[in-house]
């Protein structure tokens, strides 16, 4: 229940998970409360207050009406309502970044190819960006969405992989199909040119990636981005007790320690293999890597321990949290933070690339 510039968090948080409780009868008394049982589980209820340090359009998009998926969505019906989304965010992009857009095929895998349409520099027309989507690994929620602003802003050419999806095709499909592409983009560019990033499922995927290449002795791109992510698929983070993928709007599923992790991805692997959970594998050597969450992203949790590891094993690696934001809140492209986000994104792969804005 929203009320004026705050919202009503009331929750049940244990070590796995977290369950909506009612509400005090009366809409207009909340007590801010918890209560910490002897095995650490906390019974919380809380406001939270929508902060000042966010943009104006940021405080309303948190006050919009969120409606959850249907319980038993079809997988089917969440590829179609995804597509849906995904169409109408790449149009706003598009308007306000002017992108070409073609598809393609490199190595057998199909990928979208973004330029900007007002041409690729002479300088950068040998560098390259290479995107791993979100959604999930069952659905496309970003390939033009996470695409058209990098290349905008970069005026790089992007290529977006459109890696098969689970559960039809698990773990090691997309990893593979990623080398694929990046195999025969070496053919082309050299690896101090081409940077590789991804949000959410793309994000783990990117640091799959970049764990398969070092264990195939393959040389590894200038930069990675990890935009929301998680190295343990073990295992969820503390964040995905408290937050949605709309943040504290929306129905709260409970993390449940006997159920796996993104399991349609995983499979019948082993989640602790160390190219599936990077956080297992040997990280020294890998390129600078940034890293990008929010406060009130389910992710935010797990991307601090893979980018805490990242920094132990001695990786140039740089963490950027916004405030009071949800999970992949770049997708809205109206928003100050988001265009913030993108050219932290864009001026973090030109110094990779060894160029300036």
């Amino acid at each position: 229940m929203f009320r004026p510039l705050s919202l009503c968090l009331v929750s049940l948080l244990s070590l796995g998970g977290l369950r909506a409780e009612a509400q005090s009868s009366d809409a207009n008394v909340v007590e801010d409360r918890s209560v910490m049982d002897p095995d650490g589980t906390a019974h919380l209820t809380r406001v939270v207050p929508v902060p000042y340090t966010i943009s104006p359009e940021a405080r309303r998009s948190l006050a919009k009406h969120v409606t959850d998926p249907p319980p038993g969505e079809t997988l089917e019906a969440k590829r179609h309502r995804t597509d849906a989304y995904h169409r109408s965010d790449s149009d706003v992009y598009r308007a306000l970044y002017p992108s070409n857009i073609t598809q393609a095929t490199i190595a057998g895998v199909p990928v979208r190819v973004i330029t900007p349409t007002s041409g690729v520099p002479v300088d950068r027309a040998d560098r390259i960006l290479i995107n791993l989507h979100g959604g999930g690994f069952t659905t496309d929620s970003g390939s033009l969405t996470e695409s058209i602003p990098i290349a905008g802003l970069t005026r790089i050419k992007v290529i977006a992989v459109l890696y098969r999806l689970a559960p039809e095709h698990p773990f090691p499909d997309a990893v593979n199909d990623a080398v694929a592409v990046y195999r025969e983009v070496l053919k082309s560019y050299r690896p101090e040119h081409i940077a590789i990033y991804g949000a959410s499922a793309g994000a783990i995927l990117t640091g799959e990636l970049a764990i398969k290449l070092k264990t195939l002795g393959l040389p590894l791109p200038a930069g990675l981005g990890l935009f929301s992510t998680t190295g343990d698929l073990s295992s969820y983070g503390d964040t995905q007790a408290v937050y949605t993928v709309t943040g504290v709007a929306g129905r709260l599923t409970v993390p449940d320690r006997q159920r796996q992790f993104l399991s349609e991805y995983v499979g019948s692997a082993n989640p602790r293999d160390p190219i599936l959970s990077p956080l297992y594998a040997d990280l020294k050597g890998l390129p600078p890597t940034l890293f990008l969450s929010s406060t009130r992203d389910m992710m935010l949790s797990s991307t601090t321990v893979l980018h805490r590891a990242f920094l132990r094993s001695g990786v140039d690696a740089q963490l950027i949290v916004f405030e009071a934001l949800n999970h992949g809140f770049w997708y809205e492209a109206s928003l100050p933070e988001t265009k913030e986000a993108n050219q932290s994104i864009a001026s973090f792969f030109l110094k990779c690339l060894g160029l300036h804005s």
